[in-house]
């Protein structure tokens, strides 16, 4: 019986399949947002943008580049912000038509 062994090779080839997973986050969002099936406004959005911006970071462990890991450290902030600092939408008025 053979112990799990992870190797550096098997760290670098899951760091980068976290990095194709947060591609797939994102190009999801993307489309859904471009398609009306997610608003920018409802958190969910946020919560996408902060599950690949997490992937990639992760992915960047292995082949590390600092010009991405910025930017996806600012999505990190944005999306927390987004959540965190999100305004609930006002109720709509309640009118009463007296007769």
């Amino acid at each position: 019986m053979h112990s799990l062994d992870l190797t550096a090779l098997d760290a670098q080839f899951i760091c980068r399949a976290f990095g194709l997973l947060g591609f797939a986050i994102y190009a999801s969002a993307f489309f859904c947002l471009s398609t009306g099936r997610l608003d920018s406004k409802r958190p969910e959005y946020f919560v996408m943008v902060l599950a690949a911006a997490s992937c990639v970071m992760i992915s960047l462990w292995a082949d590390f580049n600092l010009s991405a890991a910025l930017i996806q450290g600012f999505y990190i902030l944005m999306a927390l912000g987004g959540i965190a600092l999100r305004k609930e939408p006002k109720p709509a008025p309640v009118r009463v038509f007296s007769s």
